[in-house]
């Protein structure tokens, strides 16, 4: 079985100090065999960390559309924020990406999304993350598993890091697999390691993008 962390962020999210160099280091400390990066609305630090690790890493893309945000994995075309759900999942089906929905009902953050729009999309994706380290409620996952169950859709969970600490707290053990495809079929036997993360690991992110606003910039 493998040990896969599903959601993380690395330097080139605008909330995240992590470099990929350092979040590589991190996994092979924690025992984490695949990681799939998820930056905001970019891949270009995933590019980077599996032109230094093709094996451990999976490019993958958190994207905000017009409704919510998408946790996608096997993205080979990034996909700009902003657009209507529709397309976004069009999109991404074009390129055989694995969808799954980031942290459906954490009100508390701009990406969660309405009833209404999540009943529109369940035929249309893989997964719904059903637990979010850095939810600060439990409700907002039991909420996800319960609509998960409801609809008949497999679960993913992940750490949502920004921060080497939270890294690797929620862990899916899975067999092992090779594309997106490969994910549909064993998605549905994945084994879940889960613990929620401190408010304060909030505040880092905070930080991390208060810095990068605040840092000169290079001529």
């Amino acid at each position: 079985m493998l040990t896969v962390e599903f959601h993380c962020h690395t330097i080139y999210s605008k909330d995240c100090l992590v470099t990929p160099e350092a979040l590589l280091a991190a996994c092979w400390r924690k025992g984490i065999d695949r990681i799939v990066i998820t930056d905001h609305n970019n891949i270009a630090g995933a590019l980077h960390a599996q032109r230094l690790d093709p094996q451990r890493v999976i490019v993958g893309e958190e994207i905000r559309t017009q409704a919510g945000e998408f946790l996608a994995a096997y993205v080979q075309e990034e996909i700009p924020p902003g657009l209507p759900y529709q397309e976004a999942i069009t999109r991404l089906r074009e390129q055989g990406a694995f969808i799954s929905v980031s942290h459906p009902f954490d009100i508390t953050r701009g990406g969660h999304w309405s009833q209404s729009d999540l009943l529109e999309i369940a035929p249309l994706i893989d997964a719904i993350e059903i637990f979010n380290s850095r939810c600060v409620s439990r409700s907002f996952n039991t909420q996800a598993a319960e609509f998960a169950r409801l609809n008949n859709l497999p679960g993913t969970v992940g750490s949502d890091s920004h921060t080497i600490l939270e890294l690797g707290r929620a862990t899916m053990h899975l067999p092992p697999f090779e594309s997106a495809s490969d994910l549909r079929q064993v998605i549905s036997q994945a084994q879940y390691q889960t613990v929620l993360s401190s408010f304060w690991v909030h505040f880092a992110s905070r930080y991390a993008a208060w810095r990068k606003k605040t840092a000169p910039q290079r001529s």
